[in-house]
């Protein structure tokens, strides 16, 4: 798949944020809600996604919910990435097998091995990663294809409740490639400061929701939700290279949210994306 996808320009350091799917759970956009944490922390994000397949609302559907147009060309992608700090690959658009795939996946409901494919084929060719697996039989395997396929860091997390991405209930299990080699370990809430909470906590719903619970997190309001999506996105700040430890991610991620900056990412992301042009002191600050 990759020697055919259609590719996307990204700046060195850019970073994908992506779950495989197919937990089952149906949470709120966890992975899409921290790419703007992250973005508004300047990294630059080349998300790399799909609609809903097994689940509710996937990352294109809610981002059609708020506004964002994600029927961009490779050129069109990469200047949001520049302008607004983070671009969507809509992968049907640039990998032709998925497109001709995606109605049998729909109809079968279920995870495939285009769940797995999908974090491996980003088509900015990112080297840092955050992934989430639905089963952690997956977890080192992950970790071992991005290093094979040239990636330099990733974080591959799977929760202990089956979560594709970190989670707030309990343990989360970790695969992290820094080096050429690869550490396992184990880390909980508590571990950065964060209470636990509930699964039903963070589950979503429709599009419409899930877009409104991800504009409200952006826009300060407090919950499981504004803490699951802080502590992804410190990961994945982990996973950039931009913080050295969970500490820093955890401070780095929370002024993104608290300083307006992630919620200003989505705003520009929305203007840029339908063709309007961005502030000069916008793209300045960049």
């Amino acid at each position: 798949m990759r020697p055919k996808m259609i590719r996307v320009d990204a700046p060195a350091g850019a970073v994908d944020i992506v779950g495989t799917g197919g937990d089952g759970v149906g949470t709120f956009n966890i992975s899409t809600t921290a790419a703007f944490i992250v973005a508004g922390a300047d990294v630059r994000v080349a998300k790399h996604g799909n609609r809903a397949v097994s689940s509710k609302s996937g990352a294109a559907d809610v981002l059609v919910a708020l506004g964002v147009a994600i029927d961009q060309t490779p050129i069109g992608v990469s200047r949001c990435i520049l302008e607004a700090g983070l671009g969507f690959m809509f992968a049907p658009a640039h990998h032709p097998a998925l497109k001709a795939v995606m109605p049998a996946r729909i109809e079968l409901a279920m995870p495939t091995i285009f769940n797995l494919l999908g974090p491996l084929v980003n088509p900015a060719g990112v080297t840092r990663h955050l992934v989430g697996v639905y089963s952690i039989d997956w977890l080192v395997p992950m970790a071992e294809a991005l290093r094979d396929l040239g990636s330099e860091r990733c974080l591959v997390v799977h929760g202990d409740d089956g979560l594709d991405e970190i989670t707030l209930t309990g343990p989360t299990q970790v695969a992290m490639l820094a080096g050429g080699e690869i550490r396992r370990f184990e880390i909980s809430p508590e571990d950065v400061g964060l209470s636990r909470a509930r699964l039903a906590d963070l589950k979503g719903s429709d599009n419409e929701h899930n877009a409104a619970a991800l504009r409200e997190v952006l826009g300060g309001k407090p919950g499981a939700y504004r803490d699951v999506a802080l502590f992804n996105a410190a990961a994945a700040l982990i996973a950039s290279g931009v913080a050295q430890d969970w500490e820093e991610a955890m401070t780095t991620a929370r002024s993104s949210l608290d300083e307006g900056r992630a919620l200003a990412c989505l705003e520009r992301l929305v203007r840029v994306s339908n063709g309007y042009p961005t502030a000069d002191n916008e793209v300045g600050q960049r």
